[in-house]
């Protein structure tokens, strides 16, 4: 079984999660929706994950596959003025991930983190395992619990 240090995260708290394997491409223009399309879930459930700055300071950011961040809320949501995507080589650097594989569990660095409101009332939700091409499913009240994360509006 392939183990991540999302997966060792996950595991450590207990929270059980459902692996779901997947090609991935790595000239998809959107990999969350490539992701959601190769499994048959709906975008709406397919969370990414995106690395932000907030006032310079780092944040997590996990949101629906179809949908895109409103920077006025993210600086909101974290108590912030301002709100910027983190560059690719810093989010990678801080998390431990490799773009198209980062996930909000088990990151080099923990960091605030926040999940967009709606798509905590769904039953389960589909987040990236750690890995290029493995997801995993939960509850999204195990996803909260794991990240000691807020389910705030962060869509535009």
């Amino acid at each position: 079984m392939t183990s991540t240090p999302a997966l060792r995260a996950l595991a450590t708290l207990g929270i059980e999660v459902t692996l779901h394997p997947y090609a991935y491409d790595p000239k998809a223009e959107a990999t969350g929706l490539q992701a959601a399309q190769a499994l048959g879930i709906d975008p709406s459930v397919m969370l990414k994950t995106l690395m932000v700055e907030v006032d310079g300071r780092p944040a997590c950011c996990v949101i629906p596959s179809d949908r895109q961040l409103s920077m006025k809320r993210v600086a909101a949501a974290f108590g912030g003025k301002s709100a910027a995507m983190m560059p690719v080589p810093k989010a990678e650097k801080l998390t431990g991930y490799h773009v198209g594989g980062i996930s909000p569990f088990g990151q080099k660095r923990a960091v605030p983190t926040a999940v967009e409101a709606t798509a905590c009332t769904a039953p389960r939700v589909w987040i990236n395992a750690g890995q290029r091409g493995l997801l995993l499913s939960l509850p999204p009240e195990s996803a909260l619990r794991a990240l000691t994360a807020k389910a705030l509006p962060l869509i535009a």
